[in-house]
């Protein structure tokens, strides 16, 4: 059995071919549906089904968490991306959890690209909650209602990034296909992309890989769980390096 251990100052985050089969992350899609610039990350096929080379996926998951290991180190902004139905909720879970930000409802064009807009709708967002907040007598219930139908749709497409300070620094995708404009807006402006591609994915313009199953519960939620740990371990440790620099 390979085991790739990843680094992240006193904890290890350990990947096992034994936990990615368990979590069904070698199974592709049907063979007559599988993208040809995945050749390589595909170990072969069992029942017209393609099987992803996990030995493979250990090491490319072993890439991306050390460059998530760095970004998190730096205090940088990392967005978990998945608006698929199985991954929309583990997205948020995991993403809260290591204090970093989301979407996972829908992702709005213009998003990276047209920054200046997006953070206009965020401001107005936080406007809205705020006079909801304080139940600012000057607004009629009728008027207090329509905030709340405002502020129920802009939270639903700005919510996990509203309390986040400039653009993302890097960005973590479920599913390439689904999110194929987070991946253009990225590569447009030269933010860097962990992503999972499946055998159906197009690796291009996706800077590091993970190769596995992006469909099964257990498989998104195998991924968002191992990235916030190392998360959460790497901020732990930069908080414990900053506290030994104020003894001394």
């Amino acid at each position: 059995m390979m085991l790739c251990e990843c680094k992240t100052g006193v904890n290890m985050t350990k990947i096992s071919i034994k936990d990615l089969l368990d979590a069904g992350i070698h199974f592709g899609h049907r063979k007559n549906r599988w993208n040809p610039k995945m050749s390589e990350y595909i170990f072969g096929h069992r029942n017209g089904i393609h099987i992803i080379d996990l030995q493979k996926t250990v090491i490319y998951f072993n890439e991306a968490l050390k460059v998530i290991k760095d970004y998190a180190s730096n205090g940088k902004n990392i967005l978990f991306i998945g608006t698929k139905r199985q991954a929309s909720e583990i997205i948020e879970k995991y993403a809260l959890d290591c204090n970093q930000y989301f979407i996972n409802k829908r992702w709005l064009g213009g998003m990276l690209t047209n920054w200046d807009t997006i953070q206009n709708s965020i401001k107005r967002l936080k406007k809205i909650e705020d006079i909801l907040e304080n139940k600012i007598n000057s607004y009629t219930k009728k008027e207090i209602l329509r905030f709340e139908n405002s502020a129920q749709k802009l939270d639903k497409a700005l919510g996990g990034i509203k309390n986040m300070v400039g653009k993302p620094d890097i960005l973590f995708i479920i599913d390439t296909n689904k999110e194929i404009l987070a991946v253009k807006e990225a590569n447009k402006i030269g933010i860097p992309i962990v992503a999972v591609i499946d055998s159906n994915s197009d690796p291009e313009g996706i800077d590091f890989p993970i190769p596995g199953n992006d469909d099964a519960i257990r498989s998104i939620e195998y991924y968002c769980n191992t990235i916030s740990e190392t998360i959460k371990s790497s901020s732990k440790n930069k908080e414990d390096n900053l506290g030994s620099s104020d003894v001394s």
